[in-house]
């Protein structure tokens, strides 16, 4: 196998390769020149020298002050270039990086000009704290810091870009501040790109020269760190000047071994592996009994109902001492224009095809997006002007973003902690909830050790644990086979019929729609086609996007006769008639088309030739796709004897038959 590999591994064009071969050999020629010349005998001396030792303990004093500073700042301008849009950002990424291509004397002179005893801040440092920084220690950190900490926000921008935002907002919607979002989610998340961003800061700072001998000076025990010392010795001992060179080329070197290959500028998020193969969510676990109460703040949930029992939530009791009831309305303008009411205990399903605005009406509802303004009520608190943080609406997106860096346990506590509740009664309240959704025994595995129907069920024991007010699932599914979908969907729906908010599910499954909601409301282009009960959109769809979600034909068309003229050419007879003109949709269910070899005779009234494009199997039956020059595409459903008894296959000619007691039209 390994030769294989070898024998497989591509070769570069020789036009390419002896250039790079030379890049090599120039960039490792000075380090083979310092190590051919050390004197290896006299390396203990020379290292040991009180001139040195001194110097390396002051450059490891101010190049770990210069880590400090560069962490305390440049942790949080990294946040600010990568995570704010303001005026004048480009300007300040281009000051970011200008210590990295200026020259290191000009850097040294700048800084004088600026902090020096005559420079624009010194002397108003020096009045009124005292500090003088020109050949001072501090200086030396200073400048140190100036060259250094660029690597710094360079790295930790890039880490921050490359972490999606969703975790973030997740993190806001189950009640964390700004702060604690930064603190627990943002910052161990892009551990790897701060901790190489920190590791080439100190590096860069340890081994600072020019800046430093033109602001501080090189002052033994003040200011001369070991890069200066070097340059010292270089007049006067260059056998010793080769051997403290090696010990700065080792210890830079240490660091990129270290660093093994992180210095991209785009660090991915720590144990953001996917999930493991989708499937079984694993038995379910015993259901708990009933429990203590949980604890709130009083900014999410009213005093009267602070007692409310998690327990009793997923047993649907509705008693008004025994939970909270969130009625909801909203009334959404920008992109989406629609007011939205609904009783506590409603589950409304958001439907419509790609761009009708079903998450942007989602992230208006939170407070995330600019499309779209939510002027929103939660039973009788308005909370259109709060941050997204205090609204108490909680949203599992469709990948769940559980945080890769905490367990099941931890993240399912998440919420309570951030609203203030004790670590103990957190966890234990989160154990419960893993329990009744059938994950508990998986509490303390991370997401990447989970598949992905137990991925789902723990994002949505965080988002019950943490009592929202409000519940937006945006397709919770969609990323599950089928098998493992149904077990969810049971388990979904076992546990909305006792939440005492309301429940807004993005889908593209009918299936969902139909067996979660108790209503679904149509999107299109950002309005609302239709909200009725999943009964009523199932029988007369107002949308051919949702008709065709449902398995149904679809064709838009104005009225005429005894008919409808479509929209995309040709035409169809209905038993029904609607006025002349009237705008209306011809529904027919795939059951309904009959599939000839040859010209029908007899009854039906619509018959169109047309070619068959595609079989595919839905259950024990098969979907065929005709396409025809006189009507648009049409899916009929056959049995699969039916089709080898027509002989069925992709590019055949048939006609197709529909009668016109089939066709329904609904107006638009």
């Amino acid at each position: 196998m390994p030769r294989s590999r070898f024998r497989t591994r591509r070769r570069p064009p020789l036009a390419l390769a002896l250039p790079a071969l030379l890049a090599i050999a120039f960039l490792a020629m000075p380090l083979l020149g310092i190590l051919a010349r050390t004197s290896w005998g006299d390396l203990g001396t020379h290292l040991t020298s009180p001139d040195v030792t001194e110097a390396l303990r002051l450059s490891l004093v101010v190049s770990l002050w210069a880590l400090v500073l560069s962490l305390l700042l440049g942790v949080p301008l990294a946040w600010l270039l990568a995570r704010v849009d303001f005026p004048g950002k480009a300007l300040v990424r281009s000051l970011v990086l200008l210590p990295m291509v200026l020259p290191p004397t000009v850097g040294g002179v700048a800084l004088l000009l600026g902090f020096g005893r005559r420079g624009l801040l010194g002397p108003w440092l020096e009045d009124t704290f005292g500090i003088t920084l020109p050949f001072h220690t501090s200086g030396a950190v200073v400048a140190a810091t100036f060259v250094a900490m660029p690597f710094l926000v360079i790295s930790l921008e890039g880490a921050l870009g490359g972490l999606r935002p969703r975790y973030e907002e997740t993190a806001a919607s189950l009640g964390a501040s700004p702060f604690r979002v930064f603190l627990t989610v943002t910052l161990p998340m892009v551990a790897p790109g701060l901790a190489a961003g920190a590791a080439l800061t100190w590096a860069r700072a340890l081994g600072e020269f020019g800046a430093t001998i033109t602001f501080a000076g090189n002052l033994p025990g003040t200011t001369q760190t070991l890069p200066l010392q070097v340059y010292l010795l270089l007049q006067d001992s260059p056998q010793a000047a080769t051997s403290v060179s090696l010990l700065l080329l080792a210890i830079a070197m240490a660091v990129l071994v270290a660093l093994r290959g992180r210095w991209t500028g785009a660090a991915s998020p720590r144990g953001a592996a996917p999930h493991a193969a989708l499937g079984d969510p694993g038995p379910a676990a015993p259901q708990t009994g009933p429990s203590p109460a949980d604890s709130v703040p009083a900014d999410r949930v009213p005093a009267d109902q602070a007692s409310a029992d998690p327990t009793r939530l997923a047993k649907g009791a509705n008693s008004p001492a025994a939970t909270p009831s969130w009625a909801l309305h909203a009334d959404v303008s920008g992109f989406n224009e629609l007011t939205l009411d609904a009783e506590p205990g409603t589950t409304i399903a958001i439907v419509g095809e790609n761009g009708a605005g079903k998450t942007t009406l989602l992230r208006a509802l939170l407070g995330l997006t600019p499309r779209a303004h939510a002027e929103l009520r939660l039973g009788d608190l308005d909370v259109t002007g709060l941050p997204p943080h205090q609204r108490g609406v909680a949203w599992v997106p469709q990948d769940g973003a559980l945080f890769p860096h905490l367990s099941a346990l931890a993240n399912t506590a998440y919420g309570l902690r951030a609203q203030g509740v004790g670590r103990g009664e957190a966890r234990a309240s989160a154990q419960r909830w893993l329990d009744r959704l059938g994950v508990g025994p998986l509490a303390h595995r991370k997401p990447a050790q989970l598949s992905g129907g137990q991925a789902q069920r723990v994002a949505l024991a965080r988002a019950l644990a943490a009592r929202p007010r409000l519940l937006l699932l945006d397709e919770p599914l969609a990323a599950l086979d089928q098998t493992t979908r149904a077990q969810v969907r049971h388990t979904l729906r076992t546990h909305l019929a006792g939440f005492s908010g309301v429940c807004l599910i993005v889908t593209h499954d009918p299936v969902e729609a139909v067996s979660l909601a108790d209503r679904v409301l149509v999107l299109e282009a950002g309005r609302a086609l239709q909200d009725a009960p999943p009964a009523e959109v199932t029988r007369h769809p107002r949308s051919p996007w949702v008709a065709r979600m449902l398995g149904r034909n679809a064709w838009a068309g104005q009225a005429r006769g005894d008919g409808l003229a479509l929209a995309g050419g040709g035409r169809i007879v209905a038993a029904e008639q609607l006025p002349e003109g009237s705008r209306a949709l011809a529904i027919i269910a795939p059951e309904s088309v009959s599939v000839h070899r040859r010209r029908p005779d007899g009854s039906p009234r619509n018959v169109w030739p047309g070619t068959v494009r595609e079989i595919t199997a839905s259950g024990s039956r098969l979907r065929v796709l005709i396409g025809s020059a006189e009507s648009p595409d049409l899916i009929a459903e056959v049995t699969p004897g039916a089709a080898a008894e027509l002989g069925l296959v992709e590019g055949a000619a048939v006609w197709s038959s529909v009668k016109a007691t089939e066709v329904t039209l609904v107006s638009l």
